[in-house]
C-alpha cells in the first residue's frame, strides 16, 4: 500500500536528498533488475548497459550517478524498506512507478506537492490523517482541505 506524507517530515530514516543517498548506497544489481531497466527507460529513455553505464539519447553513454534525480529515487524506493523518501524529487511521469512499487510491498514517500496519481481505483493513505483514499479528487480535496501542502 501507498502512505503518503504531504508537508515537512521530520524524521530519523527520512532522505531529503535522495539524488546524493542514491549515488553513495546503490548497488549495481539494483540497475541491472528489469524492474529498473523498465523504469529508466520510460522515465530517462536511456538504455541500461552495464551495472555502471547507461546509455541516454541525450547525453549519450553515462554513469549511473547522472540518471534523473527522479529515477533514482525510484530505485532508492523499489530497493530500500529502511528509509522515506523524498518524493517531490520525483515528477508526475513517476507516479505509475511509485503505484506499482506500492503493489509490491508498503511504500511510505514524502510529498510537498500533488503528484497527479490519476483519477480512479487508488489505494493511498494520507500519513498525516490516518484517511485512505480511493481516487484522485478525494486525495486532492483531502490535501488541501486540511492544508497539507
Amino acid at each position: 500500500m501507498l502512505k503518503i506524507y504531504y508537508g515537512d517530515l521530520d524524521s530519523e530514516n527520512y532522505i531529503f536528498n535522495p539524488d546524493a543517498f542514491f549515488n553513495n548506497t546503490y548497488e549495481d544489481e539494483w540497475i541491472t533488475d528489469s524492474f529498473s531497466v523498465e523504469m529508466i527507460k520510460d522515465i530517462d529513455k536511456s538504455d541500461v548497459i552495464a551495472p555502471g553505464v547507461i546509455d541516454s539519447p541525450f547525453l549519450g553513454t553515462i554513469p549511473v550517478e547522472r540518471l534523473s534525480r527522479g529515477v533514482k529515487t525510484l530505485i532508492l524506493m523499489n530497493n530500500d524498506s529502511e528509509h522515506i523518501f523524498n518524493a517531490s524529487a520525483c515528477g508526475d511521469n513517476c507516479a505509475k512507478w511509485i503505484l506499482k512499487i506500492a503493489e509490491k510491498k508498503d511504500l511510505t514517500i514524502r510529498l510537498g506537492y500533488l503528484m497527479d496519481f490519476g483519477k480512479d481505483n487508488l489505494n493511498i493513505e494520507i500519513v498525516n490523517l490516518w484517511k485512505t483514499v480511493h481516487d484522485g479528487i478525494e486525495l486532492v480535496e483531502s490535501v488541501l482541505d486540511n492544508h497539507l501542502i
